[in-house]
């Protein structure tokens, strides 16, 4: 996948309205066009470097959650032995690191059974079941590649993105068309979020700074039309890819979330097999809450993938597993930091590796 392959020197971001940054370099496009990169994808092999920059880039969002909470979990398997005392403190790290209590009961219920029928007692081989059944939640929902990497790509790839406010998402689609376009995109933006004060305004503003064009109306505008409007104009210019920027809605106010259920409507009325990706962008830092909002999102409007903001900037990075064992929607991407390249596609054995050391 050539989602992560950088160009230039990233530089840092200023803040957005959710402690997410904007990106302030600007991205050329390059010669190939999506579509000819998109057909290459299914034979492409990432290169080490390639391979290396991910490792290091979950590696380091995953830093605070390794130092704080799950970095007990090594001095668990430092005796020979894993005695039976040690379950209740492992069940209190994983909790604790917001993996939450169903998630944790199933998963220590798996390495339990196991550590039973291998009758295992060294704790090097306890750990290494841990690992092989924390990997096992996190890929279970990866039945197909995202959108973008799967062939045939649509002619048009059309990705909503919802969340709520704070959570980083408008950052979020700032980075991604960053990434698109620098393997070669036409990306389109559309401003859809009217709701909140000047949100078209910093939208336009991150549309410049990446190199790409966004198509917004006033604030207060009705968001259908808007992407209704970015539609039409993706056809006539030739986009490869359109992002549509949604209102930071709160999950627990209904006539925000049946606006959003509206504006899936107008999607599928013009391209009925879009939006090819629904993608709810979530605050790591929020734990257990932005499983409810999750829940919410996707009965509203059937998320496919979710990108964890701010990962880098919680002890709890747990989340991650309670998502994929109770909804069973993958993680598509993780924010690592603040720069424009501080983007990286979620990998669940990178992601585990760097959580147990």
């Amino acid at each position: 996948m050539r989602f992560w392959r950088r160009k230039k020197e990233d530089e840092a971001l200023p803040e957005d309205e959710g402690g997410d940054s904007a990106p302030v370099a600007v991205a050329e496009p390059g010669a190939e066009t999506f579509e000819d990169v998109s057909e290459d994808l299914a034979a492409y092999e990432p290169t080490a470097e390639e391979i290396a920059e991910v490792h290091e880039q979950t590696e380091r969002a995953v830093e605070r959650t390794k130092r704080g909470l799950f970095g007990r979990i090594t001095g668990l398997f430092q005796r020979a032995d894993f005695d039976d005392d040690l379950w209740d403190e492992l069940e209190e790290i994983l909790v604790a690191s917001d993996t939450g209590l169903a998630t944790t009961g199933a998963i220590l219920g798996a390495v339990r059974a196991r550590v039973k029928d291998e009758g295992v007692k060294q704790s090097a081989r306890v750990r290494e079941i841990l690992r092989e059944e924390l990997i096992d939640i996190l890929e279970a929902p990866h039945r197909d590649a995202p959108a973008w990497a799967r062939p045939p790509v649509p002619k048009l790839l059309i990705l909503l993105v919802v969340g709520v406010n704070g959570a980083g998402k408008t950052t979020t689609i700032a980075k991604m068309a960053h990434a698109f376009t620098r393997d070669g995109a036409n990306v389109l933006l559309g401003a859809a979020d009217t709701f909140r004060a000047a949100a078209v305004d910093q939208l336009k503003v991150w549309g410049e700074r990446v190199g790409v064009r966004v198509i917004a109306h006033q604030p207060g505008a009705d968001p259908g039309a808007v992407v209704f409007d970015t539609l039409s104009a993706a056809e006539g210019g030739r986009a490869d890819i359109v992002i549509i920027d949604t209102a930071g809605r709160l999950h627990t106010k209904t006539n925000l979330m049946e606006e959003l259920k509206k504006i899936n409507r107008i999607v599928k009325r013009n391209h009925p097999d879009a939006p090819h990706e629904t993608l709810l962008v979530l605050d790591a830092t929020t734990g257990q809450n932005g499983l409810a909002q999750a829940k919410t999102f996707t009965e509203a409007v059937g998320v496919t993938g979710i990108v964890l903001a701010k990962l880098d900037g919680t002890a709890k990075g747990g989340i991650a597993f309670a998502i994929a064992h109770a909804l069973g929607i993958p993680v598509r991407f993780i924010g690592t930091g603040e720069k424009m390249g501080d983007l990286a596609p979620f990998d669940a054995r990178d992601f585990v590796d760097a959580l147990l050391g």
